[in-house]
């Protein structure tokens, strides 16, 4: 990218991990027009098109899911907004009463009004405190700071879903949402691989239905077509957003199992933006260039290369206290002491601070604060498109390690 001045900037985190096929594709802007002539708009209720139905097929393809049956929003907050709705409509259909949802502790999952409350983000729920409540929740397995660090590591996976199993038979629980690899909240957090496994268990014995929040690990972004795919993990409900509209349209995705979908007999809801028939093109469009470019595997091999670049350029140094991630899923976290894992203090200001000197080093990267507490700890994400280079994965590396020493020296 470049800016109004002419300085050539390296995208390495997609704008808010949004850009999965890379900038300027004009078969995506070409398919798009191409719609738009045709008929730019057609409400959901008055008609289907051609594009939509073409879409949901294309997709059910790549869906983790049994039977999938895709509702297209305008983003993540308004997919995970209709999953709610869904999973309340499909216990409401069954004669049962359920309507807790359960999130997960330090986990974001949009800026609605659902979507804060299931989230758990201390510092973005606090303002609207009396508005949220309705929403219960359990721990994350943040394998750096394990809560069960006596179990760690091949125990704590247990643990969590005791947590979720002792709250499933205390209340009236009708869905819990996570996101198969925790993103921009806590820092691509990969789950041990006995998490998963365990916790969908634990909510197939409970009745109780499980929402996989890919907004952020969707579409190729951790090295398989979603983070589902890492455990086999087949959700009832599934929420996409950012790469798949690639940033080249505002589209986001809820999508039910066919059992959830067909259980549902009353499902009053609706945006005037969704089942947007140009956002149908558009995904398409981007479904295809994923396909013909080979997109899913680069973002493994990529991915892979920028995690042992970082990691090795960034061993021993005083205040990087992990490198972590999956596929172009990629988190630096910084720690003011290793031995302790000691975050540093937020008025600090550590992740803006190697932000600022990424950009000035000619590199975009996303920053993330509050994961160690709530309140402390820093951060920074990448997650560049998936067709970056192996030279500029190099590129990046450098410029970030760069970037990091001259925010904090390593002594």
């Amino acid at each position: 990218m470049w800016d109004s001045d002419g300085r050539r900037y390296l995208d390495a985190c997609g704008g808010a991990i949004v850009v999965g096929v890379g900038h300027g594709v004009t078969s995506i802007v070409d398919a798009a027009a191409a719609q738009a002539k045709q008929v730019a708009y057609a409400h959901g209720t008055m008609f289907t098109a051609d594009i939509l139905e073409q879409y949901a097929d294309e997709l059910a393809t790549v869906l983790p899911m049994d039977d999938p049956r895709v509702y297209p929003v305008s983003g993540g907050s308004e997919a995970v907004e209709t999953a709610l709705k869904m999973a309340r409509a499909y216990h409401l259909a069954r004669g049962e009463d359920r309507h807790v949802i359960v999130g997960r502790r330090g986990s974001y999952h949009g800026n609605t009004r659902g979507a804060l409350d299931v989230g758990g983000r201390a510092s973005l729920r606090a303002p609207y405190l009396p508005w949220l409540g309705q929403a219960a929740h359990v721990g994350t397995p943040y394998e750096y700071r394990c809560a069960y660090p006596d179990s760690h590591p091949h125990g704590c996976a247990a643990r969590h879903a005791d947590e979720l199993d002792a709250l499933f038979s205390s209340q009236p629980v009708a869905a819990f949402i996570a996101e198969p690899i925790a993103g921009a909240a806590l820092g691509a957090c990969v789950p041990p691989d006995e998490y998963w496994p365990a916790v969908a268990e634990v909510c197939r014995r409970h009745g109780v239905l499980l929402i996989a929040d890919e907004v952020m690990t969707g579409f190729g972004r951790t090295g398989a077509w979603f983070g589902s795919d890492h455990w086999g993990l087949r959700p009832d409900i599934l929420v996409a957003g950012k790469g798949a509209g690639s940033g080249y349209w505002p589209l986001g995705l809820a999508v039910a199992s066919g059992d959830v979908h067909d259980a549902i007999t009353s499902f009053t809801h609706g945006f005037t933006y969704s089942h947007h028939i140009v956002g149908a093109a558009t995904g398409s469009a981007v479904l295809r260039e994923l396909r013909d470019r080979d997109l899913i595997a680069a973002s493994a091999t990529r991915g892979q290369q920028l995690i042992d670049t970082l990691t090795d350029g960034l061993a021993g140094h005083a205040y990087v206290g992990d490198v972590r991630g999956r596929g172009l899923l990629v988190a630096v976290e910084f720690v003011a002491d290793r031995g302790t894992k000691t975050p540093f203090a937020r008025a600090e200001g550590v992740a803006a601070r190697v932000v600022d000197a990424a950009r000035e080093a000619g590199v975009l990267v996303y920053s993330s604060t509050g994961g160690a507490d709530g309140v402390d700890g820093d951060l920074i994400l990448l997650g560049p498109p998936l067709c970056i280079t192996a030279a500029e994965v190099d590129e990046v590396s450098a410029s970030v390690i760069k970037a990091i020493s001259a925010v904090l020296p390593s002594t």
